[in-house]
Parts: C-alpha cells; sequence; structure tokens
C-alpha cells in the first residue's frame, strides 16, 4: 500500500511512518518542519517539505505519490495558541484540511484524519464521551478540529469516499516535544528529571484520558487496513487528574514531586475521557500500555537523552 503521512515528522506521525514502512507500506511524509524534525522520519521513506496550506505543491506531491491512504495529522494542536491566534488555526486545521481532501481527491486517495476527542465535546458532555454526543467544543482549536470533520464527512456525501475520522484522547509518548506548550506527560517527566518542580494550570483537578502513541498507532493501522468510513474515539475511558499524573511520575522517579500552582489556562477543559466501545467493535482495537508503563516510557527516554529515533 501506498500512503501519504501529513505530519509525518512530528510525534504521532513519525511514530505512525515508522510502523508502516515496518509492516512493508511504501510511505512518503508531508511536513513543514515547523514542529516535526527530520531526524525521526524512517530512511525508507520520503519526505516533501512543504505545509497543507499550500493547495497547489500538496496537489503536486499526491499526483507524484499517487498514495492508497492519506494519514493526515498535520495541523496546530495547542489550545492555547488557538486563543491568541484564531486565524492561523483555522487555516491550518480547516483549509489545511480541505487542502488534503482536494488532493486526496484528484487521486482517488482515502483520507483517515487525525481528530481530537474531549475538545470537541466540551465541558457539559457526558464521561466517557460517546461519538453521537453533540459537539459543543469552547476553544478555535476545539471549532477547527470539528469543522475539518464536518468537511470530511461532507465529501463521503457529496463524492462517495471512505474517509474515517480517529478521535484522539491525549496521546503521549517518546518523541513528544519536553520543552513544548502541549504534553502535561513529557514536561513533567523532562522538569522532574532536571530537578525542578512542574507546573500544574488550575488546581490539578481537572482530568483527561492518556493514551499511549503506540496504542493510537495500532488504531490508525487498524483504520487503514478496515477501509470503511467511520469517526472513532480513540482512548482508554479513564479519567486521570493533573494532580494523579504528578504522583505517578513522583512515584517513577523515585521521590514526590512538589508541583508550581498557576492560573487555569483559557479555553481547557475540566474534564475529558473518551468512550471506545465503538473502536473496538468496528475496528477491533483496545487499548494495551498502562498509563504507569507509558508514563516509565517516557521518563527513561528523555533520561536517555530524547533521541530522536527512539523505540516505542
Amino acid at each position: 500500500m501506498r500512503v501519504l503521512v501529513t505530519g509525518g515528522a512530528g510525534f504521532i506521525g513519525s511514530h505512525l511512518a515508522d510502523a508502516l514502512v515496518a509492516r512493508g507500506d511504501e510511505v512518503a511524509v508531508v511536513d513543514d518542519m515547523s514542529a516535526g524534525r527530520p531526524g525521526r522520519v524512517p530512511a525508507q521513506a520520503a519526505v516533501h517539505k512543504l505545509t497543507v496550506t499550500e493547495a497547489a505543491a500538496l496537489a503536486a506531491v499526491a499526483a507524484e505519490v499517487k498514495p492508497d491512504v492519506i494519514c493526515h495529522l498535520a495541523a496546530r494542536i495547542d489550545v492555547r495558541t488557538s486563543v491568541a491566534n484564531p486565524v492561523d488555526d483555522a487555516q491550518v486545521n480547516v483549509i489545511g484540511t480541505v487542502n488534503v481532501l482536494e488532493a486526496a481527491r484528484a487521486v482517488g486517495a482515502r483520507v483517515l484524519f487525525g481528530s481530537t476527542g474531549a475538545v470537541i465535546y466540551g465541558r457539559d458532555a457526558p464521561i466517557p464521551s460517546m461519538e453521537d454526543v453533540l459537539p459543543l467544543p469552547e476553544s478555535p482549536y476545539g471549532v477547527s478540529k470539528h469543522c475539518a470533520e464536518q468537511y470530511v464527512e461532507l465529501y463521503n456525501r457529496l463524492h462517495g469516499t471512505r474517509h474515517a475520522v480517529l478521535r484522539f484522547a491525549n496521546v503521549y509518548g517518546p518523541r513528544q516535544d519536553p520543552a513544548g506548550q502541549v504534553g502535561v506527560v513529557a514536561i513533567f517527566c523532562a522538569r522532574t528529571l532536571a530537578a525542578q518542580r512542574p507546573v500544574i494550570y488550575g488546581d490539578g483537578t481537572q482530568t483527561r484520558d492518556f493514551v499511549y502513541v503506540a496504542d493510537a498507532v495500532s488504531a490508525y493501522l487498524a483504520a487503514v487496513d478496515r477501509g470503511r468510513p467511520g469517526t472513532w474515539n480513540i482512548g482508554t475511558g479513564v479519567e486521570t487528574s493533573v494532580r494523579q499524573l504528578a504522583r505517578i511520575v513522583g512515584d517513577i522517579a523515585g521521590r514526590p514531586i512538589d508541583p508550581i500552582f498557576a492560573p487555569a489556562r483559557p479555553g481547557e477543559l475540566r474534564r475529558g475521557a473518551l468512550a471506545s466501545e465503538r473502536a473496538r467493535r468496528d475496528l477491533g482495537w483496545t487499548p494495551t500500555v498502562s498509563l504507569a508503563d507509558g508514563v516509565g516510557r517516557v521518563y527513561r527516554w528523555i533520561g536517555a537523552g530524547a533521541p530522536e529515533q527512539a523505540a516505542w
């Protein structure tokens, strides 16, 4: 199978590219390298440096690669940045997705769109949230992802395509930037290893559903192989508070963590967890890595110098 991965030099995208290459697929990567790193991309994958907002260039790459599937992961992902600059967020997440859909339509490729979960459902959604909950996002990032999903579903109705949406919980693992603004697991581990106090925004009782990157990749592979349209939550269904996460990191480090508390950030949710029964039924997917095990892997990866080609 020929697969084009947008955002393929990023955190999840590079792991997905590795897994596709390992099973014998022909892989090409599109990434503007604003957050991605060339060293993460497997040597067997062709790399095209461009942004998904460049419609003509993206269409030219698709025409050259002739993919069977486009795994679309290129995106703006920071809620706080989306609040500060909603225009850029929409340009990448909405217009960029339409460009991907048009490039796919020209070559007859199927699109698997990497979306987000709890941020789309909003603060009043039942926990764990199911796919049929009415989305009420409260940040520009959540709105842009929901809007992109609507385009994916529109193309299925309008053009008879078989595109799919994967709504991911909070994915974490090696290659997530420990110095970034998102990715609390990597950030907490890095600060603890540096003998610094991690920062908790808000009171720390806010919850997230943490899913390990290898489980996220296996969901993508299952969706690639099933070949059917649909929208699926990809999460564990388990709420973990930020305070609980800090205790887990402290247990791994062998010493208690004394976090710094800062004001809550605008646009962030109080609670989030995703019900994934539909993915289990339709894709045969279940998460396999426990939070303690996954956090331990991240801690050891950062302790080893955070190599770009880390095993996962």
